[in-house]
């Protein structure tokens, strides 16, 4: 049996060219009230239409794609914050991260909702890390006295869903961020 061709490194030209055309489609879907169509997202990062199919086949590679890179970047950024701010504030702003998170996914409801149907994305991976990213900010917040010790992480990812939920029909930022700080309040001693 031959053996595997081994993979060549990508070259730094296509790299960008990926990362432009995730960055476009991240701003593109956050802000969509609709199908996002592909070819503005190619237009936009200043490539053809065939070097986005080259990177992304589909529209769900492409979804994906962006999916995971959004969950890689709200997951990261509670060690982030944690380093920068004290826990209370952290954990405020990790929340508003988390909001951005939710936003840039209604815009891909539909293709989310065929990945996730396919198995291709596991809702429990994507709760089980940011519950482990609350549990972070929980932590270090109950060692610093700032925030509550003995919260289960895993009923403040379920309270920020709620949050989240409950504001899809109303999308008013003003009052996303004022539940955000009901909640972050109910987290102090």
């Amino acid at each position: 049996m031959p053996s595997p061709e081994p993979e060549r490194p990508v070259r730094s030209d296509a790299r960008r060219n990926r990362e432009k055309l995730l960055a476009v489609a991240r701003a593109a879907f956050a802000g969509a009230e609709g199908p996002v169509a592909l070819e503005a997202v190619a237009r936009e990062a200043g490539v053809g239409i065939g070097t986005l199919y080259r990177h992304f086949p589909t529209r769900e590679a492409l979804v994906e794609a962006v999916y995971a890179a959004e969950l890689d970047d709200v997951t990261a950024s509670a060690p982030a914050l944690l380093e920068e701010l004290p826990p209370e504030v952290a954990l405020r702003a990790w929340m508003d991260r988390y909001a951005a998170f939710v936003a840039t996914k209604r815009g891909m409801a539909d293709v989310l909702r065929a990945s996730l149907a396919s198995g291709r994305i596991t809702t429990p991976v994507t709760r089980k890390r940011i519950t482990a990213a609350i549990g972070a900010i929980l932590e270090a917040g109950a060692r610093a006295g700032t925030l509550r010790a003995g919260i289960d992480p895993e009923d403040v990812t379920l309270m920020l869903l709620g949050v989240f939920l409950s504001t899809v029909a109303v999308e008013d930022p003003a009052r996303i961020g004022r539940m955000l700080d009901l909640l972050a309040a109910a987290l102090r001693p």
